[in-house]
């Protein structure tokens, strides 16, 4: 029988460098709820169906189920607890309550950052655009339309921002 031994990784989780020996199949999703007590990202599908976990991994949303722990090892990762002095996650967050667009709550952390991410590589998308952006993550809630109007408030802030 082949034993798979541990990998020592240090990631980088919200400006903080957290060391820890993890097996080699152990996802990031778990080393950020378990290991570094992130349990602002939420475990939904545990498939990548479902987009409840994303985060920002250096500078792309992923979702941490999908991702080894040994695969961020040396990276950098942001959750949304860590983005919470972040101008561009504060005006999320603000729309996303101006905009009735957070009921239960359990797919926002995800919703946001896969929002941030996106409007911060796109300055003036479109209403399609922002569908197809968020179109990995799961809402069984808003019917999603809340959540795009205050992804869409946003863009349109910060495109007037810039003119």
């Amino acid at each position: 029988m082949d034993i798979m031994r541990e990998i020592t990784v240090t990631i980088n989780v919200n400006g903080k460098p957290i060391k820890a020996a993890v097996s080699p199949e152990e996802s990031l999703l778990d080393f950020l709820r378990y290991r570094a007590q992130a349990t602002e990202v939420k475990c939904g599908c545990n498939k990548g169906d479902c987009g409840t976990c994303t985060v920002i991994l250096d500078d792309q949303a992923v979702k941490s189920c999908l991702v080894l722990a040994a695969q961020a090892d040396n990276r950098h990762v942001w959750t949304v607890r860590g983005l919470e002095e972040d101008s561009l996650m504060q005006a999320l967050q603000e729309s996303f309550a101006t905009h009735g667009a957070v009921q239960c709550g359990f797919c926002t952390p995800g919703m946001l950052m896969t929002a941030k991410n996106f409007l911060e590589h796109n300055l003036k998308p479109d209403r399609a655009y922002i569908k197809e952006a968020i179109a990995g993550n799961l809402c069984r809630c808003t019917g999603y339309k809340k959540i795009v109007d205050a992804i869409a408030a946003v863009a349109a802030s910060r495109a007037g921002d810039r003119a």
